[in-house]
């Protein structure tokens, strides 16, 4: 995945030097075009998920604001190093980094990674008897799957920049788990690298067009629509990459059932919230933004990973590099 970036990092240089716009986007169209097809050749979950995320889509979002010079790649005065690691990995490098105090530990990504990783082989453990397990129950340690192993692989896609270029990075969750509302969650809390690259890439550029058409009060809500909408169709692609069956669209109906009910919420604070009409507690909040994802992701995005036999194909693929680390482990004793 980095060797195909370092190839093109000189194509990104000389397209530096092209005037931001047009031009400079169809410059980029090869290098689009082949981080696009490279997930095509991979067969493993494992490696062509992230390959997806972080190539196919992240990178190829990252070029596409390059084309603008907006986004992380049109920061003045990268060194080539930066410049590949950030085409790369999703990161943020922090602006300020606060100074560390005394007895106070920084977040370690490479500790971080070990952790995630032996929670994911303990579910994975766990799974190995889901036929004694009622759906639902079947449905949690998904659930609890998904969220690990998201943490687990942005974990480690932080450990190359933070290792090699020695700095302060963002995290890459903001406790989703005590969301207040469907905005907190989306916009706030759960995988902000990618809800920062899709607010520049889609929500931005409707958010200002809807302010010349309907103006500014309720311009959000077209912009969140199509954001939702955007995220549902990677997600989508991302599915086909893991699966190779013809889509069934479910996944993409999670998304926009997601947009409807954050441009809901958007409307209701406005009238209730933002007039002292009524307002929820966060304790009450909190525990229904979590079951309405729960609920619809259960209903549309796992059923669908259950029928493709992505669950087994995955826990197959874990165990296999566990066993490798385990003989690697073994060998060397």
């Amino acid at each position: 995945m980095c060797f195909d970036h370092s190839i093109s990092s000189p194509y990104y240089f000389i397209a530096a030097k092209i005037p931001k716009g047009l031009l400079r986007l169809i410059s980029l169209l090869p290098v689009i075009t082949l981080l696009s097809i490279l997930p095509f050749d991979l067969n493993s979950l494992h490696i062509g998920f992230p390959t997806w995320c972080f190539v196919a889509w992240l990178a190829n979002f990252k070029l596409l604001l390059f084309a603008f010079d907006q986004g992380p790649l049109s920061v003045p005065k990268h060194d080539l190093l930066r410049f590949i690691l950030m085409a790369c990995f999703p990161f943020k490098i922090k602006q300020n980094p606060s100074p560390k105090k005394p007895f106070e530990t920084k977040t370690n990504p490479t500790l971080e990674a070990a952790t995630r990783a032996t929670i994911l082989w303990t579910v994975v453990y766990t799974y190995k008897n889901y036929e004694h397990y009622f759906h639902k129950h079947v449905l949690f340690i998904y659930f609890f799957y998904t969220y690990h192993a998201l943490q687990l692989l942005l974990a480690l896609a932080a450990t190359p920049a933070q290792l090699l270029l020695g700095v302060e990075l963002e995290p890459q969750f903001n406790a989703p788990l005590f969301s207040t509302s469907l905005q907190d969650f989306w916009g706030h809390r759960w995988n902000l690298r990618v809800s920062e690259i899709l607010r520049a890439t889609a929500y931005i550029p409707v958010h200002r067009i809807s302010t010349r058409i309907i103006g500014p009060r309720w311009a959000s809500l077209p912009g969140v629509f199509l954001t939702f909408l955007v995220s549902g169709l990677m997600h989508e692609l991302l599915v086909y990459h893991m699966t190779r069956e013809r889509p069934t669209w479910q996944m993409t109906w999670f998304f926009i059932l997601q947009g409807v009910f954050v441009d809901m919420e958007i409307v209701l604070k406005k009238k209730l919230v933002a007039t002292n009409k009524f307002r929820l507690h966060k304790a009450i909040s909190g525990p229904l933004t979590l079951a309405n994802i729960a609920v619809i992701a259960g209903w549309l995005s796992y059923t669908q990973a259950l029928r493709n036999g992505i669950d087994e194909k995955l826990i197959k693929e874990f165990n296999m590099f566990m066993q490798f680390l385990k003989g690697m482990a073994i060998s060397k004793c």
